[in-house]
């Protein structure tokens, strides 16, 4: 008799039959290939307000917001379908989604903490400031007029 400690621990998932998951394919391929449509007329609509004369930034930072919700959306459902995740059992998809949410988390934080050292090194170091901003932008002094011991 073998200890239950280690028996065999088998899930039986309900498998469908292959017309039902065609069925499945062929409509989350239409709505990747819809929400792809969608982001390629948002970016070329932010394309054209660039080229505007009077650019809106809020009505840009808002089609790029939606951009990047339909990026997700698109990205759940290749997960979900086409790499069979939303099958798995809950633990087996937290093990996945976990460390992804910290991996975001850690760029976003690196992002952060660069540009914070990016505008504090402007700020206090100006030898830093003088060498990295162009001579243009600069604030320069009216010239002194040069008198030479000749007149």
């Amino acid at each position: 008799m073998e200890h239950p400690a280690f028996e065999e621990v088998t899930i039986h998932h309900e498998h469908q039959d292959d017309a039902t998951f065609k069925k499945k394919v062929r409509k989350t391929t239409i709505l990747l290939s819809v929400i792809t449509i969608i982001e390629l007329i948002i970016g070329l609509s932010i394309y054209t307000i660039h080229k505007g004369e009077n650019p809106s930034a809020l009505l840009v930072l808002m089609f790029k917001g939606v951009v990047c919700i339909l990026t997700l959306a698109k990205a759940y459902y290749i997960v979900s379908v086409f790499m069979h995740l939303g099958d798995e059992i809950r633990n087996m998809i937290m093990t996945i989604i976990v460390p992804l949410l910290l991996f975001v988390w850690f760029i976003i934080a690196f992002i952060a903490d660069g540009n914070s050292y990016k505008e504090l090194r402007n700020n206090y170091d100006k030898h830093f400031k003088e060498t990295t901003t162009p001579a243009k932008h600069q604030k320069t002094e009216a010239p002194a007029e040069h008198k030479s011991g000749k007149e």
